[in-house]
């Protein structure tokens, strides 16, 4: 089982659960609710992990990291609005048109006991949030070493 476990609270997980993979495959037709959880890899290495988060388009700003116990929440709420140039209509009355656009998202990661939640830090470059999340320097994988036996 791997140490950083998904927890996604959305419809199509309990789908899956529920039901298997064929039902979950025919709920998820191009719905944008659906998509719209950026990918994420979950990296160990030997001094702890690193969550990358595939999220394009987006400012340092617009995320939130949370830590709740061990749970830790990554979520992001952006919000644009485009303008469209004014049209005029038949007896030169004026139309003004507003789109907006709302994206959110929300990944929570269950942290394995061994990590050091006091030192996690987070970059945002090139449209990857990374999240370093080192161990505690006793859950460390320690290099083997020869035990003297004595008396």
């Amino acid at each position: 089982m791997n140490p950083l476990m998904r927890t996604n609270n959305n419809l199509p997980s309990l789908i899956e659960n529920f039901f298997g993979r064929d039902m979950n495959d025919l709920f998820n037709s191009n719905s944008s609710w659906v998509n719209n959880v950026p990918a994420v890899n979950v990296v160990e290495h030997k001094d702890g992990f690193r969550i990358e988060v595939a999220a394009p388009g987006l400012k340092k700003e617009d995320f939130k990291l949370n830590l709740n116990h061990n749970n830790l929440t990554i979520s992001s709420y952006q919000a644009t609005q485009q303008e469209q140039p004014s049209d005029e209509g038949r007896d030169k009355e004026k139309y003004t048109r507003r789109e907006f656009s709302y994206s959110s998202f929300q990944r929570i990661f269950t942290l394995p006991t061994s990590v050091d939640a006091d030192n996690i830090q987070a970059s945002y470059t090139d449209g990857v949030l990374k999240i370093e999340i080192p161990k505690r320097e006793e859950a460390k994988v320690k290099p083997p070493r020869q035990i003297e036996i004595g008396g």
